[in-house]
């Protein structure tokens, strides 16, 4: 039987930036997103494009990490 845990602090920030990231690249551009995306990739020395594929795949893979955040422990 499953018992549903509320995930971590830590994995519902990540998953919140991570569909945040993919909505403002497919459905509306977020101001704000957009400039701390820009700080993270000046910060990292990086210079990735977010393509519609990558935004798709980012919504997918936040949505995916808050279910398995809340189905095992510790995550």
């Amino acid at each position: 039987m499953l018992r549903p845990n509320p995930p971590k602090m830590v994995t519902v920030v990540i998953a919140v930036a991570m569909i945040s990231v993919g909505l403002s690249a497919t459905v509306f551009p977020i101001d704000f997103v957009n400039q701390a995306l820009d700080v993270v990739q000046s910060t990292f020395g990086t210079n990735i494009e977010v393509t519609t594929q990558v935004a798709w795949l980012f919504l997918l893979a936040g949505d995916a990490l808050l279910i398995i955040g809340s189905l095992l422990p510790g995550i």
